[in-house]
């Protein structure tokens, strides 16, 4: 758990929350617009989240040692690729493969490797302790990759960070990730049958997920979520300024919403014993859609902004967990990763369509307010939802008794 801890701060850090700090550097250097240069960005988590689904595959059958060392391998070399580019083209070259190390090192190959060495006892802690690791990277690694590039600029910046992403991911995932978790070793060597205690651990495979209400409720859910949490991130600040705010305050605001998922994340475990991952799932995805009415209410709500900051940064860090504790308890842990990768593939890839998704919304309905009273309405309808599914579910046991 430690050194997931520290591979998933430095690979979010690094990888993910280092192409915004060098954005404008890059619009000048490559004389390109900012969409063109955000284009990459946007293929690359297209990428990632075409890739969950293989990867997931991988990560039941063959375990993460060699997906994730591989992943930082590649990553590392990427930077370096990075930092010579000198055309358009190139950046998006990149930012292809890019998509690919991304999907072997963040948080679904991590969530699969914690869930392969917990099946149930300590899961949620430890799924918990890696999150909250997580949610670090922006405050450790934007200050300095903002340092790096005021000092020598973006292209030497990029070597520097990638140094670390080497230095720090590609041994740790080398040395301390096992190919099999104690459980499963003992098993081969001695058999599952004249050793019930590590027998193979229940699960439903994909095909049979895929058959259930939930599963589908889940998948539409968590696509909602995180379309509106890459539309508000994006959006906010043009939202906010056209309606006399000041857009450093308001990104300082985007900023304190990151730092609320840590508080969610705990809130969500501490609840989360009493009343069941998939309970408090249902209830994230109904504080989701109060956080977005409140972004729509902002302009004329005293603190409002505040409010947006705490509700929906708090709702946006417990979906993260939730995402990983609701599918390993309803499903189990035997197919996990596979599992996770299938519901990835549309909540990854709305997060990539989210920026422009919300645009073409802004255009059709006529403002930002609806878009954020329509993303509302959406969340608190698959609350709902998610909720009838798990009655259903539990009456008919997705996955047998462990």
């Amino acid at each position: 758990m430690a050194a997931l801890s520290v591979t998933e701060v430095v690979s979010w850090g690094v990888m993910y929350y280092g192409f915004p700090v060098f954005l404008a550097a890059m619009e000048r250097d490559l004389d390109a617009s900012r969409v063109a240069i955000t284009g990459a960005f946007t293929l690359g988590m297209a990428v990632a989240a075409l890739a969950a689904l293989p990867v997931g595959r991988w990560l039941d059958r063959r375990g993460p040692w060699a997906l994730m060392t591989l992943g930082s391998c590649l990553g590392a070399g990427l930077m370096v690729a990075w930092s010579l580019v000198h055309s358009l083209g190139a950046l998006y070259a990149v930012w292809i493969l890019m998509g690919l190390a991304l999907a072997a090192t963040l948080y679904e190959p991590a969530f699969g490797a914690v869930v392969r060495w917990f099946p149930t006892r300590h899961r949620d802690r430890a799924l918990t302790v890696v999150t909250l690791a997580g949610a670090l990277a922006s405050t450790v690694f934007m200050p300095i990759s903002a340092a790096l590039l005021e000092h020598a600029g973006w292209r030497h910046a990029l070597l520097s960070l990638g140094a670390v992403l080497a230095a720090l991911t590609i041994p740790l995932h080398a040395v301390v990730l096992r190919r099999e978790p104690p459980r499963v070793a003992r098993r081969g060597a001695r058999g599952a049958a004249r050793d019930p205690a590590v027998a193979a651990p229940p699960g439903a495979p994909l095909g049979v997920a895929a058959r259930t209400p939930i599963f589908w409720a889940l998948a539409v859910a968590f696509a909602i979520g995180n379309f509106s949490t890459a539309a508000v991130t994006l959006h906010l600040i043009p939202y906010m300024v056209a309606h006399g705010h000041a857009a450093a305050g308001v990104a300082i605001a985007i900023g304190w919403m990151g730092a609320m998922q840590i508080p969610g994340r705990l809130a969500f475990v501490a609840v989360g014993g009493r009343f069941g991952a998939l309970g408090v799932t249902t209830a994230v995805f109904l504080a989701q859609a109060v956080g977005l009415g409140l972004v729509a209410l902002a302009p004329s709500l005293p603190a409002g902004l505040l409010l947006v900051v705490a509700v929906l940064g708090a709702a946006n860090g417990m979906a993260t967990l939730a995402r990983a504790t609701t599918l390993a308890q309803v499903f189990g842990p035997a197919h996990y990763a596979t599992i996770s990768g299938a519901i990835a593939l549309g909540a990854n890839g709305s997060r990539a369509l989210g920026p422009v998704g919300a645009a073409v919304l802004y255009t059709v309905l006529g403002g930002y307010r609806p878009v954020f009273w329509s993303l509302a309405g959406a969340l608190a309808l698959m609350g709902g939802v998610v909720a009838a599914a798990a009655t259903r579910g539990r009456a008919e046991r997705v996955v047998p008794a462990a």
